[in-house]
């Protein structure tokens, strides 16, 4: 998530009030064959990044072949994770239902990140309000969410979206692409950044993404805004939970956290963890590499919608049963 994000709060729960522990009994071999949903619910409230307000959110177990769904509890309303549904990319990724514009849940995308890394498949959010809590800015906060939860194996299994040819969105300098993977499974990521901001400047970072790779380079890197462009963001009525809690703010070659940074380059960690989640939207676990300069939540959309817009560009693996409609790449697992 790019910008200025909210201060964390964070209460826990496993959905009966008992005391819940850290639990990794899925073997890496299973988390490969099988679809995966949490153990048992969690629960936990948060502060929305643009309208700063409390939000209760609950992930809760969902059966093979559900996907991810946010639930909008104060509307009754569900929302799938999709980048078809994807309706906003400023400062995050937000979805919404085409016709009805108040049904919508934004800041998706650390979230998603961290489902996608722990391959967690099929999962209903329930949240009561029209953002994700921020917490920290980072992936880390629900990665300790789905641990206290655990994971479990189902008897299914997962969709698979294979890259067959390189599809590229550009915009200016700025470009992403998705080819065809160099590894038999998972994502391999290459990204780079370049701001004028000298506490940033340019920075690069490339790594084949698993679950470990998830949770050691880039789940605990923050989001980052500029120190300028904070005062015209309020004026828009955005970012007003923001904090020095839980955003690294640059100006010039300053950071302004009494902290400092967690990573020398964390920011382009951030803009891959971000990359993560944004891709997940692709409603399957993806088998690509990405290779991009300068990207974020919007060009990160067009490539999904890019990809999924030519069907000879991908190949869609699924359990027999289930149709995503993605296009005629798909063929039966």
């Amino acid at each position: 998530m790019d910008g200025y994000v909210a201060a964390p709060t964070q209460r826990l729960s496993n959905g009966s009030g008992e005391a819940v522990t850290a639990s990794s009994e899925i073997t890496a071999a299973a988390l490969d064959r099988f679809q995966h949903t949490l153990k048992s619910a969690i629960g936990c409230v948060g502060v929305g990044l643009h309208g700063g307000q409390k939000v209760a959110l609950r992930l809760c177990p969902a059966p093979p072949g559900t996907g991810i769904v946010f639930r909008r509890t104060d509307l009754g309303i569900d929302i799938p994770a999709r980048f078809d549904l994807v309706a906003d990319v400023r400062l995050c990724t937000l979805l919404a239902l085409p016709h009805q514009p108040e049904a919508r849940v934004g800041t998706v995308e650390h979230l998603m990140a961290a489902l996608a890394a722990c391959a967690i498949d099929n999962l209903v959010v329930e949240v009561d309000g029209p953002e994700v809590p921020i917490f920290d800015g980072s992936a880390a906060p629900f990665l300790f969410l789905i641990d206290c939860a655990g994971r479990v194996a189902q008897d299914q299994a997962p969709t698979t979206i294979e890259v067959l040819r390189t599809v590229r969105v550009s915009l200016g300098e700025a470009f992403a692409e998705l080819r065809p993977a160099e590894a038999a499974s998972g994502l391999q990521m290459s990204l780079s950044i370049d701001f004028a901001a000298a506490a940033i400047g340019r920075q690069a970072l490339s790594l084949s993404l698993d679950e470990a790779a998830f949770r050691g380079e880039l789940a605990g890197c923050r989001t980052f805004a500029l120190a300028e462009e904070i005062s015209a963001l309020r004026e828009a009525g955005l970012a007003r939970g923001g904090s020095l809690d839980n955003a690294v703010v640059v100006d010039g070659a300053l950071v302004l956290n009494p902290s400092g940074l967690r990573r020398p380059d964390e920011f382009v960690r951030h803009k891959l963890l971000d990359a993560v989640g944004d891709l997940a939207l692709c409603g399957a676990r993806l088998q690509a590499r990405l290779v991009a300069s300068r990207s974020g939540h919007a060009m990160n959309n067009r490539l999904l919608r890019a990809l999924f817009a030519d069907p000879t560009a991908f190949r869609e693996r699924r359990p027999a049963g289930l149709w995503n409609g993605f296009g005629r790449g798909s063929v039966a697992a």
